[in-house]
């Protein structure tokens, strides 16, 4: 299941809290998987009262929080594929190759000279959000697990 805390509901805000209370104020309230530690770590990387060990220590705890969301994110798609249905297995490829070829379709048709198309920019920034969220999380996902998998 998701970890749906709050950022000041964290470790990390915990930290914020004590080292930064400005930017927990600022975020707090932010999940941390909707873009609030990127957020986070700008606010820290300008805070000119930080100290360079303060934003080192942050700098580890970020990773150690992404690494254990990545490893979240592994542990789900290792009990999709030990799963009995096809489509829990095969929904990742699927959804890939579905994307590539709507894109393709539209790239086609935007490309033509007598087909009337236009599609609202909402359109195009939801299917452009879709594709590198797909894309990113099936192979980047893919290369982080391999990587760990040779680790051990």
């Amino acid at each position: 299941m998701r970890d749906r805390k709050k950022l000041k509901d964290t470790k990390l805000g915990t930290w914020l809290k004590d080292k930064a209370p400005q930017v927990l104020d600022t975020v707090g309230e932010l999940l941390p998987d909707q873009g609030a530690l990127g957020v986070v770590k700008r606010l820290i990387d300008l805070d000119p009262n930080m100290t360079a060990q303060e934003k080192m220590e942050f700098e580890k705890m970020l990773l150690d929080y992404e690494a254990n969301a990545q490893n979240n994110v592994t542990e789900r798609w290792k009990a999709d594929m030990m799963s009995d249905s096809w489509l829990s297995k095969n929904i990742r490829p699927i959804m890939l190759c579905y994307l590539v070829f709507v894109f393709t379709i539209f790239v086609a048709m935007d490309s033509a000279d007598k087909v009337l198309f236009n599609i609202k920019s909402a359109y195009i920034d939801t299917f452009s959000i879709l594709m590198t969220t797909a894309f990113t999380a099936y192979f980047a996902g893919r290369s982080y697990e391999k990587v760990k998998l040779n680790k051990r």
